[in-house]
């Protein structure tokens, strides 16, 4: 099983942008985290950052046919991208949307996902933990369906 692991805009940041909200840990450190997990259940992972919304949605678009799933944290783009909506319903890949914080409990632009709904799930509030959840998610989901 392969999963790809896309992370949006700002999530370089990790670390030092406003820890109380989003951790201490850095993208990397969740990253390797994530990999440890997947190694475990023998699950190959991929993961890419970008903060150019065309990039992820390119990168969504070569996923079909090269992935079994995808764990996406769309970050800002979570509210505003169509264009990742479509490509998520394009592809046809199985997606977990994760967010960090739970972005119910923030400003009210944030209580939208234009993703979501091109999703099989969302996972909210969890901390780094919600990759790894994510990641959970998936494998049973997709094991539902190849049974």
């Amino acid at each position: 099983m392969k999963i790809l692991v896309l992370n949006g805009p700002n999530l370089n940041l990790l670390g030092t942008r406003e820890p109380g909200i989003y951790g201490a840990l850095t993208l990397a450190q969740i990253m390797a985290r994530l990999a440890d997990e997947a190694r475990a259940k023998s699950v190959d992972i991929e993961w890419h950052q970008s903060n150019q919304e065309g990039e992820l949605v390119d990168r969504i678009g070569a996923s079909r046919g090269r992935f079994d799933g995808i764990i996406l944290n769309p970050a800002a783009y979570t509210h505003t991208s169509v264009a990742l909506r479509d490509a998520l319903q394009a592809v046809a890949v199985p997606c977990v949307e994760v967010h960090l914080s739970n972005v119910h409990a923030r400003e009210g632009f944030r209580h939208t996902s234009l993703t979501a709904a091109a999703c099989i799930g969302q996972i909210a509030g969890f901390g780094p933990i919600g990759y790894v959840l994510a990641l959970e998610a998936l494998i049973e989901y997709l094991g539902r369906k190849h049974t």
